[in-house]
């Protein structure tokens, strides 16, 4: 029979967020008009309208659609032992959620400014800093912190930065989160003390 108009409206707003994030990171956010999203997307202005009033709602509703896995980390994670496993699986999905979201992460390193305006940055923040308390221990030691910190950046870096370098997009990302794990595992179990 044929799609119903549900599911019309949603490829459609799954189209806009395609065609807008494609323009966003090729011109960047502030260059990017909704007349431009129309166009592109060969709908009248109006039509845009009916799904998404303002840019900003837009790439609110790509960054909770393509995020919604890190949400699902967070409810999961905090309901989990402290323990290395608990915290190695932690990036294991992390590192997955970067991988489905590799366009949006990418127009965000690209936009930085703009996105510590939007709503968006406040957000991103916040998820990046509960991850952190996830793989992190409560009482660990500044050195600690850091390396837990360091092990999500080195998952972002590699998807980010090695995004040029030769070689399968797949190696770089297992690379990357066996860094990740050799942070975490020292934080966790930092031995002794010199």
């Amino acid at each position: 029979m044929g799609s119903t108009p549900q599911q019309r409206r949603g490829n459609t707003r799954q189209r806009i967020q395609d065609v807008a994030l494609e323009l966003f990171a090729e011109q960047g956010y502030e260059k990017t008009s909704l007349r431009e999203i129309a166009e592109q997307l060969q709908v009248t202005k109006a039509a845009l309208y009916y799904h998404f009033k303002t840019k900003e709602d837009i790439l609110t509703s790509i960054f909770d659609d393509l995020n919604r896995p890190v949400e699902e980390i967070l409810e999961w994670g905090k309901e989990q032992p402290r323990t290395l496993e608990t915290k190695k699986e932690i990036l294991v999905r992390y590192s997955e959620a970067l991988r489905a979201a590799a366009p949006l992460f990418v127009f965000m390193q690209e936009n930085q400014a703009t996105v510590r305006e939007l709503s968006i940055g406040h957000t991103m923040k916040s998820r990046v800093v509960a991850l952190v308390d996830l793989i992190k221990d409560p009482e660990a030691p500044l050195t600690d912190q850091v390396r837990c910190f360091t092990a999500l950046f080195a998952m972002h870096a590699g998807m980010l930065a090695l995004r040029d370098a030769e070689g399968d997009p797949e190696e770089k990302r297992e690379a990357a989160l066996e860094v990740a794990f050799e942070l975490v595992t020292k934080a966790h179990d930092p031995g002794p003390t010199a």
